[in-house]
Protein backbone atom coordinates (compact mmCIF):
# COMPACT_ATOMS: atom_id res chain seq x y z
CA UNK A 1 0.00 0.00 0.00
CA UNK A 2 2.52 2.73 1.02
CA UNK A 3 4.20 2.12 -2.51
CA UNK A 4 1.39 2.74 -4.30
CA UNK A 5 0.28 6.08 -1.94
CA UNK A 6 4.51 6.91 -3.07
CA UNK A 7 3.93 6.33 -6.73
CA UNK A 8 0.45 8.01 -7.26
CA UNK A 9 0.48 11.01 -4.53
CA UNK A 10 2.60 14.40 -5.02
CA UNK A 11 2.88 15.22 -1.37
CA UNK A 12 4.97 13.28 1.88
CA UNK A 13 3.67 9.80 2.26
CA UNK A 14 5.58 8.49 5.57
CA UNK A 15 5.82 5.31 7.64
CA UNK A 16 6.14 5.29 11.29
CA UNK A 17 9.58 5.61 12.26
CA UNK A 18 10.26 7.47 9.02
CA UNK A 19 12.01 10.73 9.39
CA UNK A 20 9.67 14.10 9.31
CA UNK A 21 6.73 11.26 10.68
CA UNK A 22 6.32 12.73 14.31
CA UNK A 23 6.50 16.34 13.10
CA UNK A 24 3.38 15.37 10.32
CA UNK A 25 1.27 14.05 12.48
CA UNK A 26 1.82 16.72 15.37
CA UNK A 27 -1.43 17.88 16.54
CA UNK A 28 -2.03 21.40 18.90
CA UNK A 29 -3.15 19.15 21.87
CA UNK A 30 0.48 17.41 22.27
CA UNK A 31 -0.93 15.21 24.73
CA UNK A 32 -2.35 13.40 22.20
CA UNK A 33 0.11 11.68 20.00
CA UNK A 34 -0.90 10.17 16.65
CA UNK A 35 0.88 6.97 15.92
CA UNK A 36 -1.19 5.82 11.93
CA UNK A 37 0.28 3.01 10.00
CA UNK A 38 0.76 6.05 7.54
CA UNK A 39 0.90 9.81 7.23
CA UNK A 40 0.12 10.99 3.93
CA UNK A 41 0.83 15.06 3.94
CA UNK A 42 -1.76 15.45 0.21
CA UNK A 43 -0.90 18.74 -1.48
CA UNK A 44 -4.05 18.87 -4.14
CA UNK A 45 -7.74 17.25 -4.36
CA UNK A 46 -6.10 14.43 -6.72
CA UNK A 47 -3.66 13.37 -4.23
CA UNK A 48 -6.77 13.12 -1.41
CA UNK A 49 -8.64 11.10 -4.38
CA UNK A 50 -5.74 8.74 -4.67
CA UNK A 51 -5.22 8.19 -0.95
CA UNK A 52 -9.26 7.34 -0.89
CA UNK A 53 -8.65 4.78 -4.14
CA UNK A 54 -5.68 3.11 -2.43
CA UNK A 55 -7.22 2.96 0.79
CA UNK A 56 -10.65 1.43 -0.08
CA UNK A 57 -8.96 -0.96 -2.67
CA UNK A 58 -6.83 -2.51 0.36
CA UNK A 59 -9.65 -1.45 3.48
CA UNK A 60 -7.65 0.72 5.15
CA UNK A 61 -9.54 3.23 7.66
CA UNK A 62 -8.52 6.88 6.59
CA UNK A 63 -8.86 9.91 9.36
CA UNK A 64 -8.03 13.09 8.13
CA UNK A 65 -5.92 16.28 10.83
CA UNK A 66 -5.44 19.91 9.70
CA UNK A 67 -4.19 22.46 12.79
CA UNK A 68 -4.91 19.50 14.95
CA UNK A 69 -6.80 21.78 17.18
CA UNK A 70 -9.62 19.03 17.86
CA UNK A 71 -7.16 15.92 18.01
CA UNK A 72 -8.48 14.47 21.34
CA UNK A 73 -8.24 10.24 20.61
CA UNK A 74 -4.70 9.13 19.47
CA UNK A 75 -5.39 7.49 15.72
CA UNK A 76 -3.15 4.29 16.04
CA UNK A 77 -4.18 2.78 12.71
CA UNK A 78 -4.54 3.43 9.06
CA UNK A 79 -4.02 6.41 7.21
CA UNK A 80 -4.16 9.88 8.40
CA UNK A 81 -4.40 12.38 5.98
CA UNK A 82 -2.71 15.84 6.70
CA UNK A 83 -4.50 18.67 4.97
CA UNK A 84 -2.25 22.07 6.06
CA UNK A 85 -0.46 21.97 2.38
CA UNK A 86 -4.00 22.87 1.02
CA UNK A 87 -3.81 26.50 1.38
CA UNK A 88 -4.85 29.53 -0.30
CA UNK A 89 -7.50 32.45 0.00
CA UNK A 90 -9.28 33.89 -3.24
CA UNK A 91 -12.08 36.25 -2.93
CA UNK A 92 -14.95 37.58 -4.63
CA UNK A 93 -15.18 40.97 -3.23
CA UNK A 94 -18.98 41.05 -5.46
CA UNK A 95 -20.26 38.11 -3.54
CA UNK A 96 -18.34 38.03 -0.77
CA UNK A 97 -17.25 34.93 -1.02
CA UNK A 98 -14.25 33.55 -0.14
CA UNK A 99 -12.60 30.27 -1.24
CA UNK A 100 -10.88 28.59 1.29
CA UNK A 101 -8.47 25.55 1.36
CA UNK A 102 -8.45 22.78 4.03
CA UNK A 103 -5.52 23.50 5.59
CA UNK A 104 -6.16 27.54 6.03
CA UNK A 105 -6.49 28.99 9.23
CA UNK A 106 -8.68 31.87 10.07
CA UNK A 107 -6.13 34.20 10.52
CA UNK A 108 -5.61 33.93 7.14
CA UNK A 109 -9.47 34.52 6.27
CA UNK A 110 -9.50 37.25 8.27
CA UNK A 111 -6.21 39.07 6.79
CA UNK A 112 -7.87 38.43 3.47
CA UNK A 113 -10.97 39.71 3.94
CA UNK A 114 -9.86 43.09 5.71
CA UNK A 115 -8.18 43.89 2.30
CA UNK A 116 -12.20 44.48 0.89
CA UNK A 117 -14.26 45.56 3.91
CA UNK A 118 -15.10 41.98 4.84
CA UNK A 119 -14.88 39.61 7.67
CA UNK A 120 -15.58 36.28 8.57
CA UNK A 121 -17.85 34.46 10.90
CA UNK A 122 -14.95 33.17 12.46
CA UNK A 123 -14.16 31.47 16.22
CA UNK A 124 -12.65 33.14 18.71
CA UNK A 125 -9.11 31.91 18.16
CA UNK A 126 -7.79 33.07 14.86
CA UNK A 127 -5.27 30.08 14.48
CA UNK A 128 -8.51 26.94 14.39
CA UNK A 129 -8.60 25.50 11.16
CA UNK A 130 -11.34 26.26 9.26
CA UNK A 131 -12.76 23.37 7.80
CA UNK A 132 -12.84 21.89 11.24
CA UNK A 133 -14.43 24.31 13.47
CA UNK A 134 -16.89 25.01 11.12
CA UNK A 135 -18.08 21.89 10.13
CA UNK A 136 -18.87 21.31 14.00
CA UNK A 137 -21.05 24.62 14.07
CA UNK A 138 -18.28 26.69 15.07
CA UNK A 139 -19.59 29.73 17.62
CA UNK A 140 -17.09 32.52 17.85
CA UNK A 141 -17.52 36.23 19.18
CA UNK A 142 -20.17 37.37 16.62
CA UNK A 143 -22.59 34.37 16.98
CA UNK A 144 -25.63 35.98 18.69
CA UNK A 145 -25.79 38.65 15.69
CA UNK A 146 -24.55 36.24 12.95
CA UNK A 147 -25.39 32.40 14.12
CA UNK A 148 -22.86 29.53 13.79
CA UNK A 149 -20.20 29.76 11.42
CA UNK A 150 -21.33 26.68 9.78
CA UNK A 151 -24.35 28.71 8.41
CA UNK A 152 -22.08 30.83 6.32
CA UNK A 153 -20.64 27.79 4.23
CA UNK A 154 -21.93 28.06 0.66
CA UNK A 155 -20.35 24.96 -0.64
CA UNK A 156 -17.71 22.40 0.21
CA UNK A 157 -15.29 20.32 -2.20
CA UNK A 158 -14.76 16.61 -0.81
CA UNK A 159 -13.85 13.17 -1.92
CA UNK A 160 -16.45 10.58 -0.97
CA UNK A 161 -15.44 7.13 -0.56
CA UNK A 162 -15.70 5.76 -3.99
CA UNK A 163 -13.02 7.94 -4.68
CA UNK A 164 -15.40 10.48 -6.64
CA UNK A 165 -14.49 14.27 -6.01
CA UNK A 166 -17.52 15.74 -5.30
CA UNK A 167 -19.47 19.08 -4.22
CA UNK A 168 -22.17 19.57 -1.75
CA UNK A 169 -23.94 22.55 -1.59
CA UNK A 170 -27.95 24.01 -1.20
CA UNK A 171 -28.17 22.59 -5.42
CA UNK A 172 -25.48 20.03 -5.45
CA UNK A 173 -26.11 16.80 -3.37
CA UNK A 174 -27.60 19.01 -0.48
CA UNK A 175 -27.49 15.93 2.02
CA UNK A 176 -24.16 15.83 2.24
CA UNK A 177 -23.91 19.80 2.20
CA UNK A 178 -26.80 19.56 5.17
CA UNK A 179 -24.66 16.90 6.76
CA UNK A 180 -21.45 19.55 6.72
CA UNK A 181 -22.73 22.34 8.22
CA UNK A 182 -22.71 20.81 11.57
CA UNK A 183 -22.21 17.12 11.69
CA UNK A 184 -18.48 17.33 11.87
CA UNK A 185 -16.42 14.40 10.11
CA UNK A 186 -16.37 10.87 8.44
CA UNK A 187 -18.18 11.92 5.18
CA UNK A 188 -15.27 12.13 2.90
CA UNK A 189 -11.92 14.21 2.55
CA UNK A 190 -13.04 17.99 2.33
CA UNK A 191 -10.25 20.42 -0.14
CA UNK A 192 -12.03 23.46 -0.16
CA UNK A 193 -14.73 25.55 1.22
CA UNK A 194 -16.62 28.85 -0.07
CA UNK A 195 -17.58 30.68 2.82
CA UNK A 196 -19.78 33.87 2.87
CA UNK A 197 -18.04 36.68 4.29
CA UNK A 198 -19.67 39.62 5.84
CA UNK A 199 -19.42 43.43 5.35
CA UNK A 200 -17.71 44.69 8.53
CA UNK A 201 -14.30 46.75 8.97
CA UNK A 202 -14.94 47.97 13.29
CA UNK A 203 -16.25 46.72 16.14
CA UNK A 204 -16.81 48.04 19.50
CA UNK A 205 -15.20 45.48 21.67
CA UNK A 206 -12.81 43.62 23.66
CA UNK A 207 -12.71 42.30 27.44
CA UNK A 208 -13.32 43.68 30.94
CA UNK A 209 -10.87 41.81 33.71
CA UNK A 210 -11.68 41.58 37.39
CA UNK A 211 -9.56 40.79 40.95
CA UNK A 212 -10.75 37.77 42.76
CA UNK A 213 -12.79 39.85 45.11
CA UNK A 214 -15.37 41.22 42.48
CA UNK A 215 -15.92 37.92 40.43
CA UNK A 216 -19.08 36.81 42.49
CA UNK A 217 -20.75 40.20 42.23
CA UNK A 218 -19.95 40.84 38.79
CA UNK A 219 -20.82 37.15 37.57
CA UNK A 220 -24.31 37.37 39.44
CA UNK A 221 -24.69 40.98 37.40
CA UNK A 222 -23.60 39.04 34.22
CA UNK A 223 -26.60 36.49 34.30
CA UNK A 224 -28.85 39.25 35.05
CA UNK A 225 -27.25 41.76 32.31
CA UNK A 226 -27.48 39.02 29.36
CA UNK A 227 -31.21 38.50 29.26
CA UNK A 228 -31.23 42.49 28.71
CA UNK A 229 -28.82 42.71 26.03
CA UNK A 230 -29.90 43.15 22.07
CA UNK A 231 -28.65 40.19 19.41
CA UNK A 232 -26.16 42.53 18.28
CA UNK A 233 -24.33 41.91 21.48
CA UNK A 234 -22.34 38.89 22.18
CA UNK A 235 -20.42 38.01 25.18
CA UNK A 236 -19.22 35.56 27.84
CA UNK A 237 -17.46 34.92 31.09
CA UNK A 238 -14.50 32.76 31.82
CA UNK A 239 -12.75 32.63 35.47
CA UNK A 240 -9.23 32.54 34.50
CA UNK A 241 -6.56 30.57 37.30
CA UNK A 242 -3.27 32.25 36.53
CA UNK A 243 0.29 30.70 37.26
CA UNK A 244 2.71 33.44 38.05
CA UNK A 245 4.85 33.17 34.85
CA UNK A 246 6.89 36.06 33.52
CA UNK A 247 4.30 36.25 30.02
CA UNK A 248 1.43 36.91 31.92
CA UNK A 249 0.84 40.75 32.54
CA UNK A 250 2.01 41.99 35.81
CA UNK A 251 -1.36 42.95 36.86
CA UNK A 252 -2.95 39.48 36.50
CA UNK A 253 0.08 37.27 37.04
CA UNK A 254 -0.71 34.70 39.74
CA UNK A 255 -4.23 35.71 40.25
CA UNK A 256 -7.54 34.15 40.07
CA UNK A 257 -9.79 36.71 37.54
CA UNK A 258 -12.72 37.10 35.65
CA UNK A 259 -13.03 37.93 31.84
CA UNK A 260 -15.77 39.40 30.68
CA UNK A 261 -16.36 39.26 26.62
CA UNK A 262 -18.23 41.75 24.96
CA UNK A 263 -18.47 42.52 20.73
CA UNK A 264 -20.94 45.04 19.45
CA UNK A 265 -21.97 45.32 15.91
CA UNK A 266 -24.63 47.60 15.81
CA UNK A 267 -27.44 47.32 13.12
CA UNK A 268 -30.43 47.22 15.10
CA UNK A 269 -32.14 47.20 12.15
CA UNK A 270 -30.77 43.75 10.84
CA UNK A 271 -29.52 42.74 7.69
CA UNK A 272 -25.79 41.71 6.75
CA UNK A 273 -23.72 45.00 6.83
CA UNK A 274 -23.63 46.31 10.28
CA UNK A 275 -22.14 49.30 11.30
CA UNK A 276 -20.40 49.71 14.38
CA UNK A 277 -22.56 52.45 16.99
CA UNK A 278 -19.59 52.83 19.29
CA UNK A 279 -22.00 55.06 21.73
CA UNK A 280 -24.64 52.35 21.55
CA UNK A 281 -22.01 49.76 22.35
CA UNK A 282 -21.12 51.68 25.21
CA UNK A 283 -24.71 52.09 26.57
CA UNK A 284 -24.94 48.24 26.57
CA UNK A 285 -21.48 47.30 28.16
CA UNK A 286 -22.24 50.42 30.82
CA UNK A 287 -23.76 48.19 33.17
CA UNK A 288 -20.75 45.54 33.88
CA UNK A 289 -19.06 48.68 33.90
CA UNK A 290 -20.42 49.95 37.00
CA UNK A 291 -20.89 46.37 38.77
CA UNK A 292 -17.25 46.06 39.59
CA UNK A 293 -13.58 47.98 39.49
CA UNK A 294 -11.97 46.46 36.81
CA UNK A 295 -8.26 45.58 36.55
CA UNK A 296 -8.15 46.31 33.07
CA UNK A 297 -10.80 47.49 30.94
CA UNK A 298 -9.67 47.22 26.43
CA UNK A 299 -13.44 47.25 25.36
CA UNK A 300 -12.93 49.55 22.89
CA UNK A 301 -13.50 50.25 18.82
CA UNK A 302 -11.15 47.98 17.16
CA UNK A 303 -10.63 47.05 13.36
CA UNK A 304 -12.53 43.84 13.00
CA UNK A 305 -9.29 42.60 11.76
CA UNK A 306 -8.33 42.10 15.40
CA UNK A 307 -11.44 40.23 16.82
CA UNK A 308 -9.49 37.34 17.98
CA UNK A 309 -7.98 39.89 20.79
CA UNK A 310 -11.15 39.74 22.46
CA UNK A 311 -10.62 36.11 23.66
CA UNK A 312 -7.10 35.98 23.19
CA UNK A 313 -6.52 32.47 23.21
CA UNK A 314 -3.28 30.66 23.59
CA UNK A 315 -1.95 30.16 20.29
CA UNK A 316 1.75 27.57 20.79
CA UNK A 317 0.81 23.94 21.02
CA UNK A 318 0.47 22.67 24.31
CA UNK A 319 -0.92 19.83 25.74
CA UNK A 320 -5.20 20.14 26.56
CA UNK A 321 -8.03 19.06 28.26
CA UNK A 322 -11.55 20.18 28.04
CA UNK A 323 -14.88 19.08 28.97
CA UNK A 324 -17.66 20.69 27.88
CA UNK A 325 -21.81 21.25 28.01
CA UNK A 326 -24.76 23.30 26.97
CA UNK A 327 -26.83 25.01 29.36
CA UNK A 328 -30.69 25.47 28.47
CA UNK A 329 -31.10 29.14 31.05
CA UNK A 330 -28.84 30.27 33.93
CA UNK A 331 -30.48 32.52 36.74
CA UNK A 332 -29.33 33.95 39.97
CA UNK A 333 -29.45 30.45 41.76
CA UNK A 334 -27.18 28.88 39.10
CA UNK A 335 -24.82 31.75 39.82
CA UNK A 336 -24.97 31.08 43.68
CA UNK A 337 -24.42 26.79 42.55
CA UNK A 338 -21.82 27.98 39.88
CA UNK A 339 -19.59 30.37 42.15
CA UNK A 340 -20.05 27.69 45.02
CA UNK A 341 -17.82 24.81 42.79
CA UNK A 342 -16.03 27.27 40.26
CA UNK A 343 -15.57 30.85 42.54
CA UNK A 344 -12.57 32.24 43.12
CA UNK A 345 -12.45 30.31 47.21
CA UNK A 346 -12.78 26.90 45.32
CA UNK A 347 -9.22 25.07 44.93
CA UNK A 348 -9.89 23.16 41.33
CA UNK A 349 -7.37 21.87 38.98
CA UNK A 350 -9.05 23.86 36.20
CA UNK A 351 -7.49 26.76 34.53
CA UNK A 352 -10.55 28.50 33.18
CA UNK A 353 -14.15 27.91 33.48
CA UNK A 354 -16.25 29.59 30.19
CA UNK A 355 -19.73 30.39 29.76
CA UNK A 356 -21.06 31.31 26.56
CA UNK A 357 -24.31 33.37 25.90
CA UNK A 358 -26.03 32.26 22.70
CA UNK A 359 -29.54 33.08 21.62
CA UNK A 360 -30.11 35.28 19.23
CA UNK A 361 -28.86 34.19 16.00
CA UNK A 362 -27.63 30.96 16.82
CA UNK A 363 -31.12 29.59 17.40
CA UNK A 364 -32.29 30.30 14.28
CA UNK A 365 -31.58 27.55 11.42
CA UNK A 366 -30.55 28.47 7.57
CA UNK A 367 -33.27 28.14 5.15
CA UNK A 368 -32.14 24.75 3.86
CA UNK A 369 -31.58 23.35 7.22
CA UNK A 370 -28.00 22.37 9.38
CA UNK A 371 -27.01 19.00 10.78
CA UNK A 372 -25.61 21.31 13.37
CA UNK A 373 -26.31 20.69 17.26
CA UNK A 374 -27.67 22.80 20.34
CA UNK A 375 -29.34 25.64 18.34
CA UNK A 376 -31.87 25.44 21.60
CA UNK A 377 -29.53 25.96 23.82
CA UNK A 378 -28.91 29.78 25.70
CA UNK A 379 -25.52 29.33 27.17
CA UNK A 380 -22.14 27.39 26.81
CA UNK A 381 -19.95 25.78 29.84
CA UNK A 382 -16.76 24.40 29.42
CA UNK A 383 -13.27 23.77 31.76
CA UNK A 384 -10.27 23.80 30.82
CA UNK A 385 -8.04 21.55 32.63
CA UNK A 386 -4.08 22.29 34.19
CA UNK A 387 -2.10 21.50 31.29
CA UNK A 388 -0.26 18.38 33.17
CA UNK A 389 -0.94 15.45 31.40
CA UNK A 390 -0.38 13.21 34.75
CA UNK A 391 -3.47 15.04 35.51
CA UNK A 392 -5.70 14.14 32.55
CA UNK A 393 -6.73 10.38 33.57
CA UNK A 394 -7.16 10.49 36.86
CA UNK A 395 -7.23 13.67 38.55
CA UNK A 396 -9.64 15.85 36.04
CA UNK A 397 -12.35 13.59 35.18
CA UNK A 398 -13.76 13.26 38.96
CA UNK A 399 -12.94 16.75 39.62
CA UNK A 400 -15.01 17.82 36.37
CA UNK A 401 -17.75 16.16 37.42
CA UNK A 402 -17.77 17.51 41.12
CA UNK A 403 -18.08 20.86 39.21
CA UNK A 404 -20.70 19.77 36.44
CA UNK A 405 -23.43 17.53 39.00
CA UNK A 406 -24.70 20.58 40.76
CA UNK A 407 -24.97 22.58 37.67
CA UNK A 408 -27.10 19.63 36.77
CA UNK A 409 -31.00 21.26 36.84
CA UNK A 410 -29.25 23.75 34.21
CA UNK A 411 -27.74 21.32 31.83
CA UNK A 412 -29.35 21.62 27.84
CA UNK A 413 -30.66 18.37 26.75
CA UNK A 414 -28.46 19.59 23.51
CA UNK A 415 -25.10 19.33 23.42
CA UNK A 416 -22.91 20.70 20.14
CA UNK A 417 -19.74 18.61 19.19
CA UNK A 418 -17.32 20.83 19.23
CA UNK A 419 -18.05 21.25 22.86
CA UNK A 420 -17.99 17.67 23.73
CA UNK A 421 -14.54 17.29 24.92
CA UNK A 422 -13.39 14.72 22.75
CA UNK A 423 -16.52 12.63 22.39
CA UNK A 424 -14.26 10.57 25.29
CA UNK A 425 -17.18 10.24 27.61
CA UNK A 426 -19.46 7.62 26.92
CA UNK A 427 -22.79 8.72 25.24
CA UNK A 428 -21.30 12.49 24.40
CA UNK A 429 -21.02 11.74 21.15
CA UNK A 430 -24.98 10.25 20.13
CA UNK A 431 -26.16 13.66 22.35
CA UNK A 432 -23.99 15.97 20.57
CA UNK A 433 -27.29 15.74 17.60
CA UNK A 434 -31.12 15.60 18.17
CA UNK A 435 -32.08 11.89 17.78
CA UNK A 436 -33.25 12.35 14.36
CA UNK A 437 -30.26 14.64 13.44
CA UNK A 438 -27.95 12.19 14.32
CA UNK A 439 -30.46 9.17 12.73
CA UNK A 440 -30.24 11.44 9.30
CA UNK A 441 -26.36 11.66 9.45
CA UNK A 442 -25.69 8.35 10.31
CA UNK A 443 -27.63 7.29 6.70
CA UNK A 444 -25.68 9.93 5.27
CA UNK A 445 -22.49 8.24 6.07
CA UNK A 446 -23.71 4.67 5.31
CA UNK A 447 -25.32 6.17 1.95
CA UNK A 448 -21.86 7.42 0.97
CA UNK A 449 -19.54 5.27 3.13
CA UNK A 450 -20.63 1.72 3.46
CA UNK A 451 -17.78 0.29 4.37
CA UNK A 452 -16.81 2.62 7.00
CA UNK A 453 -13.68 4.15 4.89
CA UNK A 454 -13.51 7.30 7.35
CA UNK A 455 -14.39 6.10 10.88
CA UNK A 456 -15.79 8.66 12.81
CA UNK A 457 -17.14 8.65 16.65
CA UNK A 458 -16.33 5.46 19.33
CA UNK A 459 -16.62 2.25 17.65
CA UNK A 460 -20.04 2.15 18.97
CA UNK A 461 -21.17 4.43 16.27
CA UNK A 462 -19.77 3.04 13.03
CA UNK A 463 -22.13 1.11 11.24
Amino acid sequence: MIDQLRKEVSGPVLARGDEGFAAEVAAQNTAIVHTPEVAVGIESEEDAAAVVRIAAATGTPVRVLATGHGSAVPVTDGILVTTRRLGGVSIDPETRVATIGAGVRWAEVIAAGAEHGLAPIAGASDNVGVIGYTTGGGLGPLARNFGFSSDWARSFRLVTADGTVRTASADENPDLFWALRGGKSGFGIVTSMDFELVELSTLYGGSLIYDADQIAPVFSAWVDWTKTLPREATTSVVILRLPPLEFIPEPLRGKTVLSLRFAYVGDPAGGRSPKVDVAEGERLLQPMRDAGTALMDGVQEMPASRIADIHNDPRDPGPGWDRGHLLADIDASFASAFLGVAGPEQQIPFVAVEIRHLGGAVARDVPEGSAVGGRGAAYTLILIGAPDPSLFATVLPPAAEAVLAPLEPWRSPEHNVNYAGGLTVPGSYEACWPAETFQRLAEIRKTYDPNVLFPYGPPTAQG
